[in-house]
């Protein structure tokens, strides 16, 4: 795929050599810091959860059942998140929301070095994670634009793309998988106490200015304001419907199966599930890499798509592998690829959403995007059951990849690469009640 370096010119285009560029900004390099150390303790949670979850239930129901306990509460509150995010201090929310993240997984790991924990218990607890992640998120993609000027923020997507798979799926799994082989309890305590990172982080933030805490809309019209906005662009509910239909295909499976393959098929450790992971991260940090390089494409719709489209039809060879070495090699490419194009994804986004609506955009962007995936996680272990681990692997991603190539085509997908138009560029602006005036 060839990218544009006319992107470079414009606003918020992406220059040579300029990953680190957002660093120079001190309240995102704070938030950075606090976060990069909270995401390693993310990485640790993802092995400790799968191997914990197989260990009380070997089963790919096991897994299965924790996703869903901890997706549904974070769907049910992600509006909510989202609303909360745009009326109040983003700093404070996030902070609320890694505390109680933190409580929930201090409990679990209490439980696990106690050899008390049950799998009712495990469930009930990775749904108070989920509350949490509800409002952590959409504050967080909303936060970032409010530290930094425009023109810094597709470095700053590249950045998150490139420390988030560094510490989340290569240092975190790594260190998980060791961790898990000593002792789970130990595990979630070491990524309990991780949340310090952000917490800290997220208060040594300077205070926003007056404007952000002007008077907001009631939570009924404010929650609408941010549905019209997305219902009149076909490049938002396209990608959020799209996305939601083809994370129902796939996303279930390659959560639930990868570490029941890795365990059961291969006969594999923890420390197995870490490299794999890992291997993902390495893609990402290397795609993550490659577009700082490169720069944001001018046709970025059709680029997404493309990238988007190839990583789900990675996921069917989790299915095609009989060595650990061919599983890495495939989470590296569904990883690299997913990463290309979940930075122009965060790119358009903050160019085409006004600041006051983006946490609620980006609260839809979750609700809609994983508001089927506890029914993917529930369907997982039934159709496993039916057909095969691997079978399974491969159809998801085979289905998957035609519904996401398949959205492509919608109407008015791709008016956001048509900016230079003028009549374009005056219908993609936000209507005065759209941005909050």
């Amino acid at each position: 795929m060839q990218h544009s370096h006319d992107a470079l010119d414009r606003p918020g285009g992406i220059a040579r050599g300029r990953l680190l560029s957002p660093l120079r900004h001190r309240d995102f390099r704070i938030l950075w810091t606090g976060m990069t150390v909270s995401l390693v303790g993310d990485g640790i949670f993802l092995i400790a959860i799968a191997w914990e979850s197989y260990a009380l239930w070997n089963a790919p129901a096991a897994l299965s059942i924790v996703s869903i306990g901890m997706t549904v509460p974070t769907i049910a509150f992600l509006l909510v998140g989202g609303v909360v995010s745009d009326r109040h201090d983003r700093r404070l929310v996030m902070a609320w929301a890694d505390g109680l993240r933190a409580l929930a997984v201090g409990a679990v790991a209490a439980l696990v070095l106690a050899g008390a924990l049950r799998f009712w218990e495990l469930v009930a607890l990775v749904a108070l994670y989920g509350v949490g992640t509800a409002f952590f998120t959409p504050a967080f993609e909303a936060v970032v634009p409010q530290l930094l000027p425009d023109e810094d923020l597709p470095q700053a997507n590249a950045l998150d793309q490139f420390v988030r798979p560094l510490a989340l799926r290569l240092v975190g799994p790594v260190a998980g998988g060791g961790l898990v082989a000593a002792s789970a309890g130990v595990a979630f305590a070491v990524d309990a106490a991780s949340f310090a990172a952000t917490l800290a982080a997220v208060l040594a933030i300077r205070p926003p200015t007056a404007a952000a805490t002007d008077v907001h809309p009631s939570t009924r019209a404010a929650l609408k304001q941010g549905l019209r906005f997305v219902r009149r662009r076909a490049w938002l509910w396209g990608t959020l419907v799209s996305a939601g239909i083809a994370y129902l295909v796939f996303l279930g499976p390659a959560e639930v199966l990868l570490p029941f393959v890795v365990k059961n098929d291969l006969h594999g450790s923890a420390g197995t599930l870490g490299l794999v992971l890992a291997a993902g991260g390495v893609g990402a940090i290397g795609a993550a890499a490659f577009m700082a390089r490169q720069g944001h494409p001018r046709r970025d719709i059709t680029f997404m798509y493309a990238t988007w489209t190839l990583a789900t039809l990675a996921i069917a060879g989790y299915g095609l592998a009989h060595a650990a070495w061919q599983l890495m090699a495939a989470c590296l490419l569904f990883n690299a690829l997913e990463a290309a194009g979940t930075i122009v994804w965060a790119t358009i986004k903050q160019r085409n959403v006004p600041g006051l609506l983006l946490g609620r955009v980006s609260s839809l962007d979750w609700l809609i995007s994983i508001g089927l995936l506890p029914l993917s996680f529930a369907l997982t272990a039934p159709v496993a059951a039916a057909v095969g681990a691997r079978t399974t692997l491969v159809g998801a991603a085979v289905i998957g990849a035609v519904i996401t190539f398949g959205a492509y085509f919608l109407p008015g997908m791709r008016d956001v690469e048509r900016r230079a138009d003028p009549d374009v560029e005056q219908s993609l602006l936000p209507t005065p009640s759209e941005a909050g005036v």
